[in-house]
């Protein structure tokens, strides 16, 4: 297993079909349980455990994971009310060591589970030609509705496997 991408690279089919868009919106729809099931009960010290030497804490992982959804949400808006808007990135490790991040987790938590809510929601509503809206990423140029959709699953998806590595829930 490659502990930086364990569970691969995001792979996204040229054509995205409503079956895939459905299992990206199962996934995100049920992650919060799945997220709550594996960090509620954990002390401060597995919180501040590490999937890798010099990687993010269990707790840097589950607020980044809601400052990327977020920034996804938004940008996933932009594209479907705006002809290829221009997004900007954000310095996600400079975000990682911001106060904010020393927070309980639940603070992010609980925005997930908002945040997921209403991407579903939206992802409910996007229709096959939107799938094909864009915008414009500042360093990764032209960005298709349909891959942010999967993204937003991808990522958190990810990030989970990160954190069961962390607390030794999954075997190298």
């Amino acid at each position: 297993m490659d502990v930086q991408f364990p569970i691969g690279q995001m792979q996204v089919p040229e054509q995205v079909t409503n079956e895939e868009v459905n299992k990206w919106l199962n996934e995100i729809n049920s992650y919060t349980t799945r997220l709550r099931e594996v960090v509620d009960s954990l002390s401060d010290e597995e919180l501040a455990k590490t999937y890798r030497e010099g990687s993010w804490t269990v707790r840097q992982l589950v607020h980044h994971i809601a400052d990327s959804q977020l920034s996804l949400y938004q940008r996933l808006k932009l594209a479907l009310t705006e002809y290829q808007p221009t997004v900007s990135e954000f310095d996600q490790d400079k975000w990682a060591y911001l106060p904010d991040n020393r927070l309980p987790v639940e603070s992010s938590i609980r925005m997930l589970e908002g945040l997921n809510e209403r991407i579903v929601a939206l992802g409910n509503y996007v229709t096959g030609t939107q799938l094909d809206r864009v915008f414009i990423h500042e360093t990764d140029g032209e960005v298709r509705v349909a891959e942010n959709l999967a993204k937003l699953s991808w990522h958190e998806e990810h990030h989970l496997a990160h954190i069961r590595i962390a607390l030794g829930m999954e075997e190298i």
